[in-house]
């Protein structure tokens, strides 16, 4: 599948409706993905779920979601409205057993998706579903297969930075079927105090990580998952601008996502970023991405 640009809108940034999903499409994104869908609504945590802590932001949303029966509706509506645009859409889905993941994608492929997204790495309940799947190589696999097994939908598999070997993890996901990586999802749980009342600020007490400050760590993941395997990387982490889109291509990713840079510029980061892209590419006299792809690793 081709893509108008490299650009991907990442999952759980205005990914709840199909209108939000259209104003990001005519902003200049060159792939959707929705916000992660699970097998039943859930409210998630209370507020306040999101901080901008100054380097980035940290979330604990808790996977809010209407459930998967909504989402199909979601999905469903949004196609209607991307189709004619020529832009993919990606259902992001969760499930707290192997068998609830193939479950949920059985129902979510109705919706016919372009690509169904395996969040198998949400950070901030995991005190409630136990290790994130992502954290082991057999784990991760058995997800992915079990998914494989009941729809032909492209799969992208969605890691973590949590582990000692992503690399590992990549290369198993890839063998159980895996058609594309997402790398990475948030860092952490991480925590923010507040000192004046010497509590944790977020509801949840910790959260996600993402924004400016963990996009070292998702370069250095995209580079080591590029060198393990043969399928698409979507890298994502921390990306604002320009330049770092094209550091995660340099790294080996085939597309980019953005998420975080939405909260500090807005839907219009999207074409900023690509104009930014272009304006490199005409000043080294580059005419195709494909001649940056993965030169670091030369």
């Amino acid at each position: 599948m081709r893509l108008r640009n490299p650009l991907v809108l990442a999952a759980g940034i205005l990914g709840t409706g199909a209108q939000l999903l259209a104003r990001v499409a005519e902003n200049g994104a060159g792939m959707v993905t929705t916000k992660s869908c699970g097998p039943s609504p859930r409210e998630g945590h209370p507020n306040p779920t999101v901080l901008d802590w100054g380097h980035g932001l940290i979330n604990a949303v808790g996977l809010a979601n209407p459930g998967v029966d909504e989402g199909v509706k979601i999905i469903a509506r949004a196609k209607e409205i991307l189709e004619p645009l020529g832009l993919p859409l990606a259902a992001s889905i969760f499930a707290e057993t192997v068998k609830g993941f193939a479950q949920v994608a059985r129902k979510i492929a109705d919706a016919q998706p372009d690509f169904i997204e395996l969040n198998i790495s949400c950070p901030n309940v995991s005190h409630e579903f136990g290790r994130p799947f992502a954290c082991d190589a057999g784990d991760a696999a058995r997800v992915t297969g079990a998914v494989k097994e009941v729809t032909s939908i492209p799969i992208i598999v969605k890691l973590s930075p949590n582990v000692t070997d992503i690399a590992l993890i990549a290369r198993s996901v890839e063998q159980a079927g895996a058609d594309a990586i997402a790398a990475i999802n948030t860092l952490g749980p991480g925590m923010i105090i507040d000192i004046y009342s010497g509590q944790p600020v977020l509801a949840n007490r910790v959260g996600g990580v993402s924004g400016p400050a963990i996009r070292p760590v998702a370069v250095r993941c995209v580079y080591d998952i590029y060198e393990a395997v043969e399928i698409p990387i979507i890298g994502i982490g921390g990306v604002g601008d320009g330049r770092d889109a094209l550091e995660m291509v340099m790294a080996g990713a085939t597309a980019v996502g953005v998420g975080s840079a939405v909260r500090y510029g807005g839907l219009e980061v999207f074409q900023t970023i690509l104009e930014e892209m272009r304006a490199f590419m005409v000043e080294e006299g580059h005419t195709n991405l494909n001649q940056l792809r993965g030169i670091a690793h030369r």
